[in-house]
């Protein structure tokens, strides 16, 4: 496994560029990136959805036929198409359901906390971290354009950072590739 990394060093650090490249691009058009992700996904959702119905249709056998297949791919197709014709539509259901799930995640670790405070010692950092949660959800809901570009350069960041140490991993592979075939080449 070592080997095969080492040996594709130069993809960790492509994937590595691209990431630090998105994160770049995060920060300086956080609109045009927000609309770039919304209609990727929306392109993705859409050729699914067709290449769905295509299989349903081409698995069909007498007497049987594959209808959830069939009614998964046309629910893709129409969020695929509603996802392109509304995409602010898309960036703002996305961000409540962000809201939401922080939200529930926050409660149930504060509950867990409650529950755990007998069970172990510093329980107050779950409850610290429910409420942070539960925070960032209430501030989703009440701000959502604000939130929307801070989840943006929330990602963007973590683009970057995950980019640039994805980089110095390609970078260390390519020197053990490097210095495991020069001891191959010195053992012959």
């Amino acid at each position: 496994m070592l080997m095969t990394l080492a040996r594709n060093w130069w993809a960790l650090v492509l994937r590595g560029v691209c990431g630090v490249l998105f994160g770049v691009a995060a920060f300086a058009w956080p609109g045009l990136t927000l609309a770039v992700l919304i209609f990727v996904y929306g392109a993705y959702a859409l050729f699914d959805g067709v290449f769905a119905v295509i299989a349903a249709i081409a698995a069909r056998q007498p007497g049987r036929f594959p209808w959830g297949l069939l009614l998964a791919g046309l629910a893709a197709v129409a969020v695929g198409a509603l996802t392109i014709a509304l995409p602010g539509l898309t960036a703002l259901a996305l961000l409540y359901l962000i809201a939401a799930w922080a939200i529930m995640r926050g409660v149930f670790e504060v509950i867990a906390a409650v529950h755990l405070r007998k069970e172990i010692d510093h329980e107050w950092l779950l409850a610290a971290s429910g409420v942070l949660a539960i925070v960032l959800g209430l501030f989703l809901v009440i701000s959502p354009g604000t939130g929307a570009l801070a989840l943006l350069w929330a990602i963007g960041a973590m683009a970057i950072v995950v980019g640039l140490l994805e980089i110095a991993l390609g970078f260390r592979l390519k020197g053990l590739r490097d210095r495991v075939a020069q001891r191959m080449t010195r053992a012959r």
